[in-house]
């Protein structure tokens, strides 16, 4: 493992959005890596910028998931990566940088010390208006062994995983030899829930790209494909990416014993955390995809809200007009 990939794996604001591998299937960006040092040559701040030529305009977006990775209380550091940023920036005539770094709404610390530097900040920002979500919740395991998470799921959860593997439900991971059944259990789930689904073409690249640290989970009654999930394990972390489901056999519970293996995983490889990822309108009973929202609560993890998007802008105008004729949130989620 090279330094860079250390240092972003180790830090506690980690995200595999900052890994080498997801530059990899992100290839229709361009890539860029920085890291800055102290006086004894340890790193102590890194990103990971994807770049993005806009046509006609002679400029370029650059956009870092989940970056800096770095102490944001440290004003020296963001400067140091920022004046790094910066010769980046002169080399592909970039007109703003767009960050949405994994630390607490609450941390004002670091919210202030961006906003210092010159960072552009909304309060209250939509979780509609950004590329990634802005409300995770996350279940905390570390330290912690299987009967002891198990035991602190709600009653009714850990009565439906029972359920499901005593009816005959048998879930597995496996490699992109199932992408079949999960692309053709995506295309059911988008229907269903009126979302935007991704080309099964960009599945297939998340599995091969991040190899290892990348499983497709499926569950499976009489060889009928029930549910599955794309996840990945990575810096302490498993984060549940991707998920889908038929409406039939309902009544066997398959998501619940899908999330329980994919949280023995991360039990397994001793993360911290598993990540069920985005609850966007968790504060909202009436919206229809509420039931996300109560869905992961059965598992008693918390809600984790993120402070949202910093952008740093070089040319003003050019910003204002690109962003009226391009959206640029058209790469969202993940």
């Amino acid at each position: 493992m090279n330094d860079y990939e250390n240092f972003i794996k180790n830090s506690s604001v980690c995200s595999f959005t900052q890994s080498e591998k997801w530059a990899n299937v992100k290839d229709n960006w361009i890539c860029e890596r920085i890291t800055v040092k102290d006086n004894n040559s340890n790193i102590i701040g890194a990103m990971q910028i994807m770049i993005k030529k806009i046509p006609f305009f002679n400029v370029s977006f650059m956009y870092s998931p989940r970056g800096m990775i770095c102490d944001y209380h440290s004003k020296e550091v963001i400067a140091m990566i920022m004046e790094k940023v910066n010769d980046i920036q002169k080399r592909y005539n970039g007109f703003m940088l767009k960050i949405d770094p994994m630390i607490n709404i609450k941390d004002t610390i670091s919210i202030d010390n961006l906003i210092d530097y010159g960072f552009k900040y909304k309060i209250n920002q939509s979780n509609n208006d950004t590329v990634q979500c802005i409300s995770n919740y996350i279940l905390d395991i570390s330290n912690k062994s299987e009967n002891e998470v198990f035991n602190s799921f709600h009653k009714k959860w850990r009565y439906n995983i029972r359920l499901s593997e005593r009816k005959g439900v048998k879930c597995s991971h496996y490699g992109i030899e199932k992408l079949d059944d999960f692309y053709n259990l995506m295309i059911e789930t988008t229907k269903r829930d009126k979302f935007n689904i991704r080309s099964k073409e960009y599945f297939a690249k998340i599995i091969n790209c991040m190899g290892e640290n990348c499983r497709l989970y499926m569950c499976y009654y009489n060889n009928i494909a029930l549910s599955g999930a794309i996840t990945i394990n990575y810096g302490g972390r498993v984060s549940y990416l991707y998920g889908a489901s038929t409406e039939k056999y309902r009544n066997l519970m398959p998501n619940y014993l899908m999330q329980w293996n994919m949280i023995k995983w991360a039990i397994e490889t001793n993360c911290k955390i598993y990540d069920f990822m985005g609850i966007p309108f968790y504060d909202d009973e009436t919206h229809p995809n509420y039931g996300v929202y109560r869905f992961k609560k059965g598992f008693n993890g918390e809600i984790i809200n993120y402070a949202g998007e910093f952008n740093y802008i070089y040319y003003p105008v050019r910003k204002k007009i690109i962003s009226k004729l391009f959206e640029l949130t058209s790469h969202k989620k993940l």
